[in-house]
C-alpha cells in the first residue's frame, strides 16, 4: 500500500514548481496557473526512503513533488534494484497511470520530501484546460526522451561518461525550475542509489565522483554539488540537453555559461 493519509495543509506563500516548470513551455493564463494550484492543497510531508505508491496498487490520486526527491523503480528477481527515474520538484510521479488501471513499478522518496496528492477527477479537469492539456503532453513526451537517454546511458557509456552525463541532466532540469543556479543545486542521491541507476556498483560510483573532484570537474560536501567546470564535464559525459527541450535560456550548457 502507499503512504496512508496525513492531515491536509496549504501551502500559503509557496511556488508551485509544476507551475514553474509548465511556465517554461506554455503561457499559461491566471485562472490555469490558479487550477495548477488549488488542486496541490492536499501536501502530506513523507520520510526519506518512504514508498509514495508500490507496483500493483491502484492509485485514487496523481502524486506530484512539491519538495525534494523521489525515484522510480523496479526490483528484479535477484532482488536487486534498478531505478529508472529520478523526480524532483514539479514531476508529477504518475500523471497517466489512472488510464492503465494499477502502477507497473514502484516510486520512493528520496530524504524527506513534500508531495501533492491529487485527486483523479481533478486531474481530469486539468487535462479539459486545452493550454494546460499541451504542456502536460510536453511533459509526458520529455519523460519518455529521458527514459531513452537514461537507456543510452546504461548501454552506452562508460562510468565516468554515465554519471558525468547524469550529473549535467540533473542541473538542467534543476535550473528549468528555478532550484539551481551557478552550476549549483542540492543532491541528496547516495552513491548506492545513483549506482543503481547507472548499472554500476558504488564502489565505482565514489571511484568516478574521486576522479571528478581531482580534475576540478565537482565539488561533493553534504548533498551540494557545485560543477566547477561545465563545458568539460559536457564534453567528457557527451552531454546534449536538446532531449530535455527547454528554453535555450534555462539550458545549463549554453555557451555564455561555462
Amino acid at each position: 500500500m502507499s503512504q496512508a493519509p496525513a492531515p491536509r495543509r496549504e501551502r500559503d506563500g509557496e511556488r508551485n514548481p509544476l507551475v514553474a516548470k509548465l511556465q517554461t513551455v506554455a503561457d499559461l493564463p491566471d485562472e490555469d496557473i490558479a487550477a495548477l494550484n488549488a488542486v496541490c492543497i492536499d501536501a502530506r510531508e513523507l520520510g526519506g526512503r518512504r514508498n509514495i505508491i508500490r507496483e500493483g496498487d491502484r492509485p485514487e490520486f496523481v502524486h506530484l513533488i512539491l519538495d525534494g526527491w523521489a525515484a522510480r523503480y523496479k526490483v528484479l528477481p535477484d532482488g536487486s534494484r534498478q531505478i529508472t527515474a529520478f523526480l524532483i520538484p514539479g514531476d508529477c510521479c504518475d500523471m497517466h497511470v489512472t488510464i492503465l488501471g494499477e502502477m507497473d513499478h514502484s516510486i520512493a522518496t528520496v530524504g524527506r520530501a513534500t508531495v501533492a496528492y491529487i485527486p483523479r477527477r481533478d486531474m481530469e479537469a486539468l487535462t479539459r484546460r486545452p493550454k494546460l492539456a499541451c504542456a502536460f503532453w510536453w511533459a509526458t513526451l520529455v519523460d519518455e526522451a529521458v527514459l531513452r537517454a537514461w537507456v543510452v546511458n546504461v548501454g552506452r557509456r562508460d562510468a565516468y561518461e554515465a554519471v558525468g552525463h547524469l550529473i549535467c541532466e540533473l542541473y538542467a532540469r534543476m535550473e528549468n525550475v528555478g532550484l539551481a543556479a551557478d552550476h549549483r543545486f542540492e543532491l541528496p542521491l547516495t552513491q548506492e542509489e545513483i549506482a543503481d541507476a547507472l548499472g554500476l556498483t558504488p564502489v565505482h560510483v565514489n571511484r568516478v565522483l574521486q576522479r571528478m573532484r581531482s580534475e576540478d570537474l565537482i565539488t561533493l560536501k553534504r548533498g551540494a554539488l557545485e560543477i566547477l567546470d561545465y563545458r568539460q564535464l559536457e564534453k567528457a559525459s557527451g552531454f546534449n540537453a536538446n532531449y530535455l527541450h527547454i528554453e535555450e535560456r534555462v539550458r545549463a550548457g549554453s555557451p555564455e555559461r561555462s
